[in-house]
Protein backbone atom coordinates (compact mmCIF):
# COMPACT_ATOMS: atom_id res chain seq x y z
CA UNK A 1 0.00 0.00 0.00
CA UNK A 2 1.72 2.96 -1.25
CA UNK A 3 1.79 5.90 1.22
CA UNK A 4 -0.59 8.88 1.07
CA UNK A 5 0.51 11.94 0.13
CA UNK A 6 -0.74 14.89 2.49
CA UNK A 7 -3.19 17.34 1.04
CA UNK A 8 -4.47 20.29 2.28
CA UNK A 9 -5.91 23.89 1.13
CA UNK A 10 -3.25 26.30 2.45
CA UNK A 11 0.67 26.32 2.24
CA UNK A 12 3.26 28.80 2.71
CA UNK A 13 6.58 29.72 2.31
CA UNK A 14 9.77 32.53 2.35
CA UNK A 15 10.90 34.50 0.08
CA UNK A 16 13.93 36.09 0.43
CA UNK A 17 14.13 39.56 -1.65
CA UNK A 18 17.36 39.50 -2.62
CA UNK A 19 16.80 35.98 -4.68
CA UNK A 20 13.08 36.92 -5.79
CA UNK A 21 12.36 37.96 -9.16
CA UNK A 22 11.71 41.45 -9.50
CA UNK A 23 8.70 41.26 -10.36
CA UNK A 24 7.27 38.41 -8.28
CA UNK A 25 4.25 39.43 -6.75
CA UNK A 26 2.75 40.08 -9.83
CA UNK A 27 4.04 37.16 -10.62
CA UNK A 28 2.69 35.31 -7.59
CA UNK A 29 -0.93 36.86 -8.70
CA UNK A 30 -0.39 35.61 -11.81
CA UNK A 31 -2.21 32.00 -10.90
CA UNK A 32 -4.78 33.41 -9.28
CA UNK A 33 -4.64 31.88 -6.07
CA UNK A 34 -5.47 34.14 -2.98
CA UNK A 35 -2.78 34.35 -0.64
CA UNK A 36 -1.30 36.46 2.32
CA UNK A 37 1.99 38.63 2.06
CA UNK A 38 3.79 39.27 5.60
CA UNK A 39 5.49 42.59 5.88
CA UNK A 40 9.51 42.41 5.22
CA UNK A 41 10.32 40.75 8.38
CA UNK A 42 13.64 43.07 8.67
CA UNK A 43 13.75 42.85 12.44
CA UNK A 44 13.43 38.91 13.62
CA UNK A 45 16.59 38.16 15.69
CA UNK A 46 18.63 34.74 14.93
CA UNK A 47 17.36 32.15 17.54
CA UNK A 48 20.99 31.47 18.68
CA UNK A 49 20.67 34.44 21.35
CA UNK A 50 23.63 36.47 19.34
CA UNK A 51 21.42 39.51 19.20
CA UNK A 52 21.97 39.28 15.11
CA UNK A 53 19.05 39.93 12.41
CA UNK A 54 18.06 37.05 10.58
CA UNK A 55 17.97 38.01 6.50
CA UNK A 56 15.04 40.19 5.68
CA UNK A 57 12.00 38.00 4.50
CA UNK A 58 8.73 37.66 3.48
CA UNK A 59 6.50 35.04 4.62
CA UNK A 60 3.68 33.84 1.97
CA UNK A 61 0.75 31.86 2.45
CA UNK A 62 -1.88 30.15 -0.12
CA UNK A 63 -5.28 29.98 0.45
CA UNK A 64 -6.06 27.09 -2.54
CA UNK A 65 -10.20 26.24 -2.80
CA UNK A 66 -9.57 22.90 -2.79
CA UNK A 67 -6.76 20.57 -1.55
CA UNK A 68 -3.15 20.27 -2.57
CA UNK A 69 -0.03 18.50 -2.53
CA UNK A 70 3.35 19.88 -1.19
CA UNK A 71 4.30 19.14 -5.20
CA UNK A 72 1.43 21.25 -5.87
CA UNK A 73 2.10 24.05 -3.94
CA UNK A 74 5.76 24.04 -4.35
CA UNK A 75 4.91 24.30 -8.67
CA UNK A 76 4.41 27.94 -7.55
CA UNK A 77 6.90 28.67 -5.24
CA UNK A 78 9.37 28.09 -7.67
CA UNK A 79 8.86 30.25 -9.87
CA UNK A 80 9.03 32.97 -7.19
CA UNK A 81 11.96 31.36 -5.86
CA UNK A 82 10.00 30.57 -2.24
CA UNK A 83 11.75 28.40 0.31
CA UNK A 84 10.64 25.97 1.65
CA UNK A 85 6.74 24.38 1.22
CA UNK A 86 5.21 24.36 4.67
CA UNK A 87 1.81 22.60 5.28
CA UNK A 88 -0.68 25.04 7.33
CA UNK A 89 -2.47 23.40 9.94
CA UNK A 90 -3.92 26.28 11.22
CA UNK A 91 -5.07 29.17 8.69
CA UNK A 92 -5.88 31.47 11.74
CA UNK A 93 -2.19 30.56 13.32
CA UNK A 94 -0.20 30.96 10.82
CA UNK A 95 -1.94 34.18 9.52
CA UNK A 96 -1.45 35.52 12.99
CA UNK A 97 2.40 34.54 12.98
CA UNK A 98 2.61 36.77 9.76
CA UNK A 99 2.93 39.49 11.86
CA UNK A 100 3.67 37.76 15.44
CA UNK A 101 0.71 38.81 16.94
CA UNK A 102 0.85 36.18 19.38
CA UNK A 103 4.40 36.18 20.07
CA UNK A 104 5.13 39.00 22.10
CA UNK A 105 8.98 38.05 22.57
CA UNK A 106 9.63 38.07 18.90
CA UNK A 107 9.51 41.83 16.65
CA UNK A 108 6.13 42.92 16.24
CA UNK A 109 4.82 43.94 12.51
CA UNK A 110 1.40 45.99 11.58
CA UNK A 111 -1.38 44.03 10.46
CA UNK A 112 -2.47 47.08 8.71
CA UNK A 113 0.85 46.00 6.52
CA UNK A 114 -0.17 42.76 5.55
CA UNK A 115 -0.61 42.65 1.57
CA UNK A 116 -3.96 40.42 0.88
CA UNK A 117 -4.90 39.04 -2.77
CA UNK A 118 -7.56 37.58 -4.51
CA UNK A 119 -11.53 36.79 -3.89
CA UNK A 120 -12.07 35.48 0.54
CA UNK A 121 -8.56 36.56 1.56
CA UNK A 122 -9.63 38.76 3.94
CA UNK A 123 -7.11 39.03 6.49
CA UNK A 124 -8.68 40.92 9.03
CA UNK A 125 -11.21 38.44 9.36
CA UNK A 126 -9.32 35.43 9.00
CA UNK A 127 -6.75 36.70 12.17
CA UNK A 128 -9.81 38.38 14.54
CA UNK A 129 -10.11 36.92 18.18
CA UNK A 130 -12.68 38.10 20.40
CA UNK A 131 -9.91 39.60 22.55
CA UNK A 132 -8.92 41.78 19.76
CA UNK A 133 -11.78 43.72 19.68
CA UNK A 134 -11.15 44.97 23.45
CA UNK A 135 -7.25 45.43 22.12
CA UNK A 136 -8.28 48.07 19.25
CA UNK A 137 -10.68 49.92 21.90
CA UNK A 138 -7.68 50.48 24.32
CA UNK A 139 -5.82 51.39 21.53
CA UNK A 140 -8.90 53.73 20.12
CA UNK A 141 -8.85 55.05 23.59
CA UNK A 142 -5.05 55.75 24.03
CA UNK A 143 -4.89 57.67 20.60
CA UNK A 144 -8.20 59.82 21.10
CA UNK A 145 -6.46 60.95 24.65
CA UNK A 146 -2.79 61.54 23.00
CA UNK A 147 -4.19 63.36 19.99
CA UNK A 148 -7.43 65.49 22.15
CA UNK A 149 -9.88 63.88 20.27
CA UNK A 150 -13.26 65.31 20.82
CA UNK A 151 -14.98 64.04 18.04
CA UNK A 152 -16.14 61.24 16.61
CA UNK A 153 -15.93 61.68 13.02
CA UNK A 154 -12.49 62.21 13.30
CA UNK A 155 -11.69 59.05 14.70
CA UNK A 156 -13.71 57.30 12.23
CA UNK A 157 -12.00 59.16 9.06
CA UNK A 158 -9.03 58.16 10.99
CA UNK A 159 -9.33 54.95 11.52
CA UNK A 160 -10.70 54.62 7.80
CA UNK A 161 -7.63 56.42 6.53
CA UNK A 162 -4.84 54.64 8.49
CA UNK A 163 -6.20 51.89 10.52
CA UNK A 164 -8.46 48.94 9.04
CA UNK A 165 -8.62 46.66 11.78
CA UNK A 166 -9.99 49.90 14.10
CA UNK A 167 -12.18 50.97 11.06
CA UNK A 168 -13.77 47.50 11.22
CA UNK A 169 -14.23 46.92 14.74
CA UNK A 170 -16.47 50.56 14.59
CA UNK A 171 -18.35 49.72 11.75
CA UNK A 172 -19.08 46.06 13.51
CA UNK A 173 -19.36 46.80 16.97
CA UNK A 174 -17.83 49.17 18.69
CA UNK A 175 -19.32 52.53 17.69
CA UNK A 176 -21.41 53.32 20.87
CA UNK A 177 -18.50 52.78 23.20
CA UNK A 178 -16.47 55.04 21.26
CA UNK A 179 -19.14 57.71 21.06
CA UNK A 180 -19.48 57.48 24.63
CA UNK A 181 -16.18 57.85 25.40
CA UNK A 182 -15.38 60.78 23.07
CA UNK A 183 -18.66 62.28 24.78
CA UNK A 184 -17.22 61.88 28.28
CA UNK A 185 -13.86 62.80 27.37
CA UNK A 186 -15.07 66.06 25.62
CA UNK A 187 -17.16 66.50 29.05
CA UNK A 188 -14.06 66.15 30.87
CA UNK A 189 -12.00 68.95 28.71
CA UNK A 190 -15.04 71.70 28.88
CA UNK A 191 -16.40 71.27 32.22
CA UNK A 192 -12.91 69.63 34.61
CA UNK A 193 -9.94 70.56 32.70
CA UNK A 194 -10.87 74.38 32.37
CA UNK A 195 -13.09 74.49 35.59
CA UNK A 196 -16.22 75.23 33.91
CA UNK A 197 -18.55 73.33 36.26
CA UNK A 198 -20.79 75.16 38.18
Amino acid sequence: MSERIPRTRNWGTIVYPESAPEDWIDMLKSFNVPFFLSPLHDQDLLEDGSGNLKKPHYHVLLMFDGVKTADQAAEIFQVINGVGVEKISSLRGNARYLCHLDDPDKAQYDPNDVFAYGPGADYVTVIALPTDKYDSISEMIDWCDREKVISYAQLLRYAREHNEIWFRVLCDSGTLVMKEFIKSRTWEATYVEYGKED
